[in-house]
């Protein structure tokens, strides 16, 4: 059994793998988009071969792209007890930013869902996790709002699970067109579509388990 000096130093490290994981994702996104532009872009170029693309897609595009990067990025330091203990303003005014990407993301996710790569499954994929997406971060607002600390804390980490599915996502395609190559690519987005959030949240629903207390915490 660990020390809690050696529980501590694993949930460092962990938290310390997710930031990197998040941020350099979040870098590669916006490099990628911002430099080659989203037409450019493999899942994009795939698309325009299937429809056509109008102004008011790459707009929503953009919006979801941004506003999920804030997300991504700011969340592992709304999570993190040393940070939250130290700096409570910081901590509430980051709230607030990661709140409205998850809104901004949350909404646009849901529209390009609707014309997303895979057919059925992955537009079912997709739509799901943006609306668990909304209605966690809904949770976890009205919890802290009633002043229900440590249920706002867990609704976090289950809305941040989800936002970590724009690494994961990404890190699935790449093992997929590693292993696979992108002759079994289509056959295996639509997996992804699924498999990039909701492992996410069972280690989630593991986390909360073994590290929160059952009372609420005013």
């Amino acid at each position: 059994m660990l020390s809690n000096k050696e529980v501590f130093i694993v949930r460092r490290m962990m938290w310390i793998v997710m930031t990197l994981l998040a941020i350099s994702i979040a870098g590669y996104v916006l490099v990628s988009y911002g430099a080659m532009g989203a037409a450019n872009m493999p899942l994009i170029q795939g698309k325009l071969e299937q429809m056509t693309l109008n102004s008011f897609y790459y707009a929503v595009l953009y919006i979801h792209i941004i506003a999920s990067v804030v997300a991504l990025v700011i969340g592992p330091f709304s999570l993190s007890r040393t940070f939250r203990e130290n700096n409570l303003r910081r901590h509430r005014l980051l709230g607030k930013v990661y709140m409205v990407g998850v809104l901004l993301g949350g909404v646009s996710g849901m529209y390009l869902a609707i014309l997303a790569n895979g057919g059925i499954a992955a537009k079912l994929g997709f739509g799901t996790l943006s609306i668990l997406w909304l209605i966690t971060a809904y949770l976890a607002l009205w919890n802290i709002k009633n002043k229900r600390v440590v249920y706002h804390q867990r609704w976090m980490i289950r809305n941040y699970a989800l936002t970590f599915a724009a690494v994961t996502l990404r890190l699935y395609i790449i093992l997929v067109l590693a292993t696979m190559g992108g002759v079994y690519f289509e056959a295996a987005y639509p997996i992804i579509a699924w498999i990039c959030w909701m492992p996410n949240l069972i280690v989630a629903g593991i986390l909360i388990r073994r590290h929160t207390k059952p009372t609420s915490v005013r």
